[in-house]
């Protein structure tokens, strides 16, 4: 069980620099009241924010900051789990997050997502979703559980019955089982190798046996020719390399020389055509204007004469330019095309090369295997035991692979088993199906208490089923916001009793957040008061509302929240309870 002792906060959101610090043990029954923007959530969304790194309401982390001191924020809380005690920090401008336990900060070297996974996982044991399914039932940012898609309810009621170690062991089958194929991948790997080793020895044995000279013969016959080849290949490839020679002689500088003039080529003509462009803009000018468009004054016609005559004049000089740049283009291109066609066929002639050389290798490691068969019939004698006896060493360390993958079958097909038992489908659903159960019956239970008389029952699928007295089935959608509240409030003390049966998740600390200020009407105010009356001594409850007159003398203290200078402040009474007769 969680114990949480004491929360406390300062620079957050409208918190100035004092400490603002709650007793989460201290009284049985907490009202807190305030006006609207007075800060009476700020305690939820502190709470959200040290457990889980965010909070309770849909608010960006620079937002928590104080915007007047805009630094220093922090948070803590307090909490007994078993016999140790433990504090978390955090804080923001700077950032701090920090886990204590019994006065020892934990060890920070991990990133600050596994430190946060210690945290959710390790020691509270819950989540964001469930902390806001069994702690939490508010107005803002929560969404109930019957709002929840069929996997997130699944997810609740897992972390309920603390049945996710099942989900981890899955995991970790899943993981052995990949480890089991990988090896059994290399045995069969090497069972094939050593099947091909066996074959290729005991083939071998049998041709020791059975050579005699005449095989002897046919083996040198097949050197000779395969020497011959070689040889024949060996003139060849000279020949080529010879021709390559030649070919290459001055082709990769003629190659760069023709293609950096193909390129000034192609700036002369592109200068060239400008040029013309200007002086055809300039000759339209003349021939079109008799008067200057500028300064409106009479163009001399002989100084237009003289300019058409001379652009005309540069046109053909330009003209004449551009003619002998087009025949030293055709020239150039001529010229690169039987330089590429050179570069082709050194590459052709460097393929054969390579080719012959391919082969010239395999020739060379031929004529190595037929020297080595032919040594070895020369010598059979001395080698035939030593050979009989690697056969053997081969077939026993086939049995030995057989029997590891064997094993590792064995092992596999195990794992196999318990990873469907370990599925969605297997354990986890028959734990499920003994409490769903309990779950209906204490929800039923609660829905009466709160005067709500419908039969609810969740399946394994987690759907729900809602009956009328007169057996006529409901949905939740299908019913009003005071209703789908009370079903709400139901669910929410259920899963605080599932928990405390389980001793998973349980916790001291319920907090409902405007809950009474929503749907609820005044019987469904006096019904939830009934609920919260039977609680036991272990529960301490926060109440946060805006309508405190309809709960004054209800709760054994009252918080008040209120505003001063912009800043929240916060104070403490204890007031006279008053009897609330169920």
């Amino acid at each position: 069980m969680i114990l949480f002792k004491t929360l406390r906060w300062k620079n957050f959101l409208s918190t100035g620099n004092n400490w603002t610090e709650i007793k989460l043990d201290q009284s049985k029954s907490t009202l807190i009241v305030g006006q609207n923007g007075a800060g009476k959530s700020t305690m939820l969304d502190a709470l959200s924010f040290t457990l889980f790194g965010r909070p309770h309401r849909n608010i960006n982390k620079p937002q928590l900051v104080n915007t007047v001191n805009n630094k220093d924020c922090k948070v803590e809380v307090e909490f007994v789990i078993g016999k140790s005690y433990f504090k978390v920090v955090r804080g923001i401008k700077p950032n701090i997050f920090e886990i204590w336990k019994n006065g020892e900060m934990l060890n920070q070297s991990s990133h600050a997502k596994e430190y946060q996974k210690i945290l959710e996982q390790n020691i509270i044991k819950l989540n964001h979703k469930s902390f806001h399914q069994i702690v939490v039932l508010g107005s803002s940012s929560f969404i109930p559980f019957m709002q929840l898609p069929a996997q997130h309810r699944r997810d609740v009621i897992e972390d309920l019955l603390d049945i996710g170690i099942f989900s981890k062991m899955n995991v970790l089958i899943k993981e052995k089982n990949i480890d089991l194929r990988d090896k059994l991948k290399d045995i069969s790997y090497n069972l094939d190798l050593t099947n091909e080793k066996i074959d290729l020895q005991s083939k071998y044995i049998k041709e020791v046996e059975s050579l005699s000279n005449d095989q002897i013969e046919e083996k040198e016959t097949q050197i000779f020719l395969d020497e011959d080849l070689i040889e024949n290949l060996q003139h060849e490839n000279g020949k080529l390399s010879d021709e390559i020679e030649k070919l290459s002689d001055g082709l990769e500088e003629g190659l760069k020389k023709s293609h950096n003039k193909k390129q000034s080529l192609l700036q002369y003509k592109a200068e060239f055509n400008q040029k013309i462009s200007t002086l055809v803009k300039e000759s339209k000018f003349y021939e079109e204007n008799d008067t200057c468009p500028t300064c409106s004054q009479d163009i001399d016609s002989d100084l237009r004469s003289e300019k058409l005559s001379a652009a005309k004049s540069k046109a053909t000089e330009i003209q004449k330019a551009l003619d002998d740049v087009a025949e030293q283009s055709t020239t150039l291109e001529s010229n690169i095309e039987r330089l590429n066609t050179a570069s082709n066929e050194i590459r052709e002639k460097t393929s054969l090369i390579s080719g012959n050389n391919r082969e010239i290798v395999r020739l060379q490691e031929q004529i190595k295997n037929l020297t080595s068969a032919i040594s070895n019939i020369r010598g059979a004698d001395g080698d035939l035991a030593k050979s009989r006896t690697d056969l053997q060493e081969l077939k026993t360390s086939k049995n030995s692979l057989l029997e590891n993958k064997l094993t590792l079958n064995e092992e596999y097909s195990y794992n196999t088993v318990i990873g469907e038992m370990l599925k969605d489908t297997g354990i986890k659903t028959k734990i499920i199906k003994q409490y769903l159960p309990i779950i209906n019956k204490l929800t039923n239970q609660y829905l009466q208490v709160l005067d709500f008389f419908v039969h609810f029952n969740l399946d394994e699928s987690f759907q729900e089923t809602i009956r009328s007295r007169h057996r006529d089935s409901f949905s939740y959608d299908s019913f009003s916001e005071g209703e789908k509240q009370r079903i709400d409030l139901a669910l929410l003390f259920t899963w605080r009793q599932i928990a405390k049966m389980k001793n998973s998740v349980s916790t001291n600390l319920l907090i409902l957040d405007e809950t009474f200020d929503s749907s609820l009407d005044h019987d469904g105010v006096d019904n939830l008061m009934k609920i919260l009356y039977t609680l036991d001594d272990n529960t301490n409850t926060f109440v946060i509302s805006h309508k405190g007159e309809i709960l004054e003398g209800k709760f054994k203290d009252k918080i008040e929240f209120y505003k001063e200078k912009n800043f929240s402040k916060m104070k403490f009474s204890g007031s006279k309870l008053e009897e609330f007769v169920v």
